[in-house]
């Protein structure tokens, strides 16, 4: 039995979908009856990505029979069972939409009893042999942990690894027994690729990078991404996350080559596209890894304006293009947009005079709380490592007081380059994309940015390394 915490709370309402509209009968009908939940609500959820959703809502009686019932049919999936007690189990949806089952609140998978679902009785067949392998394996690493010899343990890893295999071997044995099913495609679609023996290079070592290049070319090839259903199971999203977060190294280029190719896939129905788009835009929209925002921006010039992307209105489109036009002149790698401001005697001055190694650009207010913390730090880096080191700061003010500014500015002793914008000329605030202070970036010796919104910690990391790098040379 599997217990869950928060699963109710995930569940997103949505009860219009499920109303019998016109009566009539019903055009999916699940009969259930859970010995030991009585006079109680039952949920019927299903996976959809990452999350899970609420389908329908039905009442046990005193006996613990419940129906869910409605239309249209329900889109084919692992769907949930949930109790009132938060735990829940989980049955195929698919073909087969009028059925019923029993089970046990004390042992939900050893208690059920299906009758009018082939999918759900080879599906619960799987599951008890899946608690035969885990409680096998279960035994075993207690008994790892009290091994005190290397014999012991070799001998206990060995059954391990032997339960493991029985368990796959079931997997492989049902595929070929009952290809036509959709737990066939799901059990597919969950190991990874076996990377054959590799190529051995003139050093006499394998090749490791082709083993790499093996295992990603075909970490996905048994997903079916024509097939929605693969949607509302916890196998896709795992598949998809793991191969574009881990599998894929985190360079936008290769990232974004790696989603291409996903999404072309998954032209191949409607609602994939979407939600590999969807995931993919978003997932790198809200990253925390510096550059990977290029990801983002590819993501909204190549499907968003290119109006492929359906299911956003107009307004949430325009927000997200304004987004993407914000970071692109900014993105790792580009030439940084140059400033031409006033020093804090309203004399001015040009980015582009300024002639050192490296540049560091830090936007910043007097009066911002995280910038009395972070300003006097980088003030302190830049008299001690930075400036003897040729590496120069141009500080741009934000606010629109000059008197609070240059108080600050002499009351600290902040010796870098003082600048400011009081007119807007440069519209640094959109080329920069300053929405919050302090925001810090790095510019190399051609002025292309290097680093990005990072704090003086990080800047010190990379400063000491240059800086070292530069005299062993």
């Amino acid at each position: 039995m599997r217990k869950i915490l928060t699963l109710i709370f995930c569940l997103t309402f949505g009860f219009a979908e499920i109303v019998n509209a016109g009566g009539g009968k019903p055009a999916y009908q699940i009969k259930g009856n859970i010995k030991g939940i009585t006079n109680a609500d039952v949920y019927l959820a299903n996976y959809y990505g990452d999350k899970q959703y609420l389908k329908d809502t039905a009442h046990a009686d005193a006996t613990g029979n419940f129906v869910f019932e409605g239309k249209p049919l329900l889109p084919g999936g692992i769907y949930l069972v949930v109790t009132p007690r938060k735990t829940y189990f989980e049955i195929i949806i698919d073909k087969e939409q009028v059925f019923s089952f029993e089970t046990d609140s004390l042992n939900f998978i050893n208690g059920m009893k299906i009758k009018g679902s082939v999918d759900n009785e080879l599906f619960y067949g799987y599951l008890k042999e899946g608690i035969i392998v885990q409680q096998k394996m279960d035994s075993l690493s207690k008994s790892l942990a009290a091994a005190k010899t290397k014999t012991d343990t070799t001998a206990i890893y060995d059954e391990m690894k032997k339960w493991n295999t029985h368990i796959n071997d079931y997997r492989t044995q049902f595929i070929k027994d009952h290809p036509e099913t959709f737990l066939a495609k799901l059990f597919k679609s969950i190991p990874d690729p076996v990377v054959p023996t590799a190529p051995i290079l003139p050093n006499g070592r394998p090749d490791s990078v082709w083993s790499y290049y093996y295992y990603r070319n075909h970490y996905l090839d048994n997903v079916d991404f024509g097939d929605n259903r693969m949607l509302r199971t916890p196998v896709f999203h795992q598949k998809l996350e793991k191969f574009i977060s881990q599998t894929v190294p985190q360079i936008p280029d290769t990232i974004i080559f790696e989603a291409d190719k996903i999404i072309a896939r998954a032209k191949l129905d409607s609602e994939m596209f979407k939600y590999v788009i969807w995931w993919v835009t978003y997932h790198y929209e809200t990253s925390k890894i510096m550059g990977l925002d290029a990801v983002f921006v590819h993501m909204i010039e190549k499907y968003v304006q290119t109006n492929q992307t359906w299911w956003y209105d107009s307004t949430q489109k325009a927000k997200l293009i304004e987004r993407a036009k914000k970071i692109s002149p900014n993105l790792i790698g580009n030439k940084a947009p140059n400033l031409k401001m006033l020093d804090m005697y309203m004399n001015p001055i040009d980015m582009s005079e300024i002639k050192s190694d490296w540049l560091i650009i830090v936007f910043w207010e007097a009066t911002c709380g995280h910038c009395k913390k972070e300003i006097p730090k980088l003030d302190s880096l830049y008299k001690e490592l930075l400036r003897p080191n040729g590496v120069e700061v141009w500080g741009v003010n934000l606010e629109g007081d000059q008197k609070v500014w240059m108080d600050y500015v002499n009351e600290h002793h902040l010796e870098w380059i003082n600048v400011w914008d009081p007119y807007n000329t440069t519209n640094f605030r959109k080329s920069y994309d300053i929405y919050s202070t302090p925001v810090i970036y790095v510019l190399d010796k051609d002025r292309n940015i290097r680093y990005k919104r990072i704090d003086v910690d990080q800047v010190r990391e990379i400063f000491e390394k240059v800086i070292s790098d530069k005299k062993k040379k």
